[in-house]
């Protein structure tokens, strides 16, 4: 089952790191943020991924392409650069990684309904590339594979807003954008899939996944919630990532691996 990640927004209210590169790529403790996430699903198993990339998308594929050199001690031989010599595993990671261009001012629903021909089993997993949590994805995985619905969401309860999701036991039955209820859960942006969800997309750059399509979904009665006690944090501001550093230097709870 692949894991697909958004990685194409321009991150505006990060400006002061995404004037100079993806939102994705902006770092925590040395590291981009979309490695950190990367590294909590691989953990569970999940290494397969799709990133559906638009802004300063080049910059993520370069990340890639150069990744083990520039985490490893290596041997060059000018006269014969394809000699190239590496001397530890340092980021050896074993994972698949398709980069699939979505287009720059396209919508996140438009950005997933574009990757649909990448999706080559029944389910698929969707996060977005600049939050970080402990969620346990198996259980996540089995959760919705027992409720039969086409879509799980991740509740969680944050400080701050995000999409409000109005729940009736664990049925998803409004899942609103920019909510102005003062408690309740809130979409954590950790999401399972059937592949009929493509059928609630468009492929329009204006289709917004958080909006119609997802609410469509919780009417039809198809979308259910997941319920994650432990840690969950967005990197949306300067704030967050500040935050999120000083996070690292201590005992980060989304740090579930081990190497």
């Amino acid at each position: 089952m692949k894991v697909v990640i958004l990685c194409g927004g321009m991150g505006t209210r990060l400006r002061e790191e995404t004037e100079f590169r993806p939102k994705p790529l902006v770092e925590i403790g040395g590291k981009p943020i979309l490695w950190h996430i990367m590294k909590v699903y691989s953990h569970y198993g999940f290494k397969e991924f799709v990133l559906c990339l638009g802004y300063k998308g080049y910059m993520i594929k370069e990340y890639f392409l150069n990744y083990r050199m520039m985490q490893s001690d290596f041997t060059l031989r000018l006269d014969a650069p394809e000699h190239l010599r590496f001397h530890n595993m340092s980021g050896h990671e074993d994972w698949q990684i398709t980069f699939a261009e979505t287009g720059v001012e396209a919508m996140t629903g438009a950005r997933v309904k574009r990757i649909e021909k990448y999706i080559d089993t029944d389910y698929f997993m969707l996060t977005y590339g600049d939050g970080v949590a402990n969620i346990d994805f198996p259980q996540q995985w089995k959760y919705h594979n027992e409720h039969g619905k086409i879509g799980t969401v991740t509740g969680v309860r944050p400080i701050s807003r995000f999409g409000e999701l109005a729940v009736e036991g664990a049925r998803v039955r409004v899942f609103s954008e920019k909510p102005q209820a003062e408690e309740g859960a809130v979409s954590g942006g950790f999401f399972v899939f059937h592949r009929r969800f493509f059928e609630y997309l468009e492929n329009d750059d204006r289709c917004v996944l958080e909006g119609e399509p997802m609410d469509k979904l919780a009417r039809d009665g198809e979308l259910m919630i997941y319920h994650h006690n432990g840690f969950w944090h967005c990197m949306d501001t300067y704030r967050d990532f500040v935050a999120l550093n000083e996070m690292w230097k201590q005992n980060p709870p989304w740090r579930v691996w081990t190497d």
